[in-house]
């Protein structure tokens, strides 16, 4: 029996994150929580992962995350889900140690050996990461979901947050964009099979190159652009590094069969939400098309890494992608002293 896993979601992937105006929200008016002293990192600049320092030489890194079906095979969904779930792992400089699985299927609709793929596809990327999955819990629900717990472990110093970017910083995009649009052609019958086979390729390639960022002197903040696009991840490390950020539009990695989509109109629901929620404090130029503005609030699901780090470091930092299989990395912008706005030009 063949099964089409999107047909049972009303959003697919990080796009169904809940939009930034309404998360931010849910967070302001959420109670204050225990801070002890050992936690350094938090919720407080909307961070990729918690950490806890657990000794002068090791912190752990713990994050979680799940999502409906981005596409239709079980397989690709395990594998996508999970490299998307490790993916905060690295984006804090750490390697990750284990995870744990978070699944709920509605089991009256989906076949047992379909949702059986879905975690061979996890256990797939796992491997792959040199991880064990090491438990985890599952319900019976409406609508399918699948994801981790991902845990991991960094120097305490070698930690990167969102929030420790340097005015004069160059940034670097890891991944080209455009996965979230390639994901609203699938579902509408439009992408090709060379279009899919480009999809995966960018959601199921691990983003373990943070950890070797990590170790660069030069690289101050990390981020991995997921649901919010790269304007709303780019600008969750701008307020929280007290700075400007600009971008070039030129200068983006874009997957070539999405900017065609998008300058047709084909389009997730999400980047529009993403808009509504951030777009006051991006600044675009005259002329700026529709298109542009979707590509830049494109939600990206495993997305690529964002790294902050000084200009005499971006050599290194490319040569680092470049080594993982990331050839469309580039250099896209800088941070500069202003209030905390992305300015495209």
């Amino acid at each position: 029996m063949t099964i089409k896993l999107t047909q049972f979601s009303h959003g697919g992937g990080c796009g169904c994150k809940i939009a930034p105006a309404v998360l931010s929200r849910l967070l302001a008016s959420a109670p204050p929580g225990i801070v002890p002293p050992a936690l350094m990192v938090g919720n407080e600049t909307s961070d990729d992962a918690a950490v806890y320092r657990l000794n002068d030489e090791q912190a752990l890194v713990a994050t979680t995350d799940f999502f409906t079906p981005i596409v239709d095979d079980p397989f690709d969904f395990g594998r996508i889900a999970a490299t998307n779930a490790i993916s905060d792992v690295y984006a804090m400089g750490g390697t990750p140690i284990m995870a744990l699985s978070l699944v709920g299927m509605p089991l009256d609709k989906i076949p047992l050996d379909a949702v059986g793929k879905i975690l061979e596809g996890g256990a797939a990327v796992c491997r792959e990461a040199g991880i064990p999955i090491a438990g985890g819990h599952s319900i019976d629900i409406p609508e399918p979901i699948y994801g981790l717990v991902a845990l991991g472990i960094v120097h305490p110093d070698r930690v990167k947050r969102n929030s420790d970017a340097r005015a004069g910083d160059v940034l670097i995009l890891g991944k080209p964009l455009g996965v979230g649009v390639l994901s609203a052609a699938l579902k509408k019958g439009r992408l090709d099979e060379a279009g899919y086979a480009e999809m995966i390729r960018h959601t199921t390639h691990l983003n373990r190159v943070g950890a070797a960022l990590a170790k660069l002197d030069g690289v101050h903040a990390l981020t991995d652009v997921t649901g919010f696009g790269l304007a709303g991840h780019l600008l969750e490390i701008a307020r929280g590094s007290r700075l400007a950020a600009t971008v070039a539009f030129d200068a983006l990695p874009l997957i070539a069969q999405a900017v065609a989509f998008a300058k047709d109109g084909v389009v997730t629901g999400a980047s529009g939400r993403n808009w509504n929620g951030y777009g006051a404090d991006v600044l675009t130029p005259d002329g700026f098309e529709a298109w542009q503005r979707v590509l830049v609030t494109d939600p990206q699901t495993s997305g690529g890494l964002l790294v902050s780090c000084a200009p005499d470091c971006a050599e290194s930092v490319l040569a680092a992608f470049r080594a993982e299989g990331f050839a469309e990395a580039a250099v896209i912008g800088q941070l500069l002293e202003g209030p905390p706005l992305v300015r495209i030009a």
